[in-house]
């Protein structure tokens, strides 16, 4: 009898510590405490000079890249579109940024274009080859410029950086993270901050 006693009360202790420690599992790889000179100064495509503290209270995916890049950039732009579908009314607590690595050729006028054709919530951020180089060295990005038949290409990370709604870097989501994926990742980050 003292023995199951002993054993029911080490069950109802051990249940208690598993809720002690929030448990979270994310789809994308958990970065929070990285990243600490996350922050860019930019200006979007409407002329608007912008940084990360713009959008406080809401979770933001920035995604780096350029309107010339043949398949990765405008694919990630696309799952992005799908993922704010997939949050329906949640959306509205969500904005998606990309940010140019290609000043030279990514003016206003073709941001203005391209990134809203995606979703018209989206917006496109630039700014001249140092602010840009800050941006990058910031979320740790790399990209390289290869000449090419008609002018060059560019080589850069494919990683979509998730941002909670105080600013925070959270989560670094690779080129291939479905769309579905990364909608309950954002959902819990909101659902953590209500």
């Amino acid at each position: 009898m003292l023995r199951r006693l002993f054993f029911l009360l080490l069950v109802v202790l051990l249940a208690g510590c598993e809720k002690a420690v929030p448990s979270s599992h994310f789809h994308a790889s958990d970065v929070t405490g990285s990243y600490t000179q996350a922050d860019f100064h930019l200006t979007d495509h409407n002329g608007k000079p912008r940084s990360l503290g713009d959008f406080k209270g809401k979770v933001v995916v920035l995604f780096f890249g350029y309107t010339h890049c043949p398949d990765v950039c405008p694919t990630k732009l696309a799952d992005l579109a799908q993922t704010l579908r997939l949050l329906g009314k949640d959306a509205g607590r969500v904005q998606v940024l990309f940010v140019t690595l290609d000043p030279e050729r990514d003016t206003r006028e073709i941001l203005a274009k391209f990134v809203p054709a995606f979703d018209p919530a989206f917006l496109g951020l630039y700014g001249d080859a140092g602010e840009t180089a800050d941006a990058a060295k910031n979320f740790l990005v790399e990209y390289r410029k290869h000449p090419a038949k008609n002018g060059y290409t560019l080589d850069h990370s494919t990683f979509s950086y998730v941002i909670d709604t105080q600013g925070r870097m959270r989560l670094l989501a690779g080129e291939r993270e479905p769309p579905d994926w990364l909608a309950q990742d954002i959902r819990q980050l909101l659902a953590s901050e209500r």
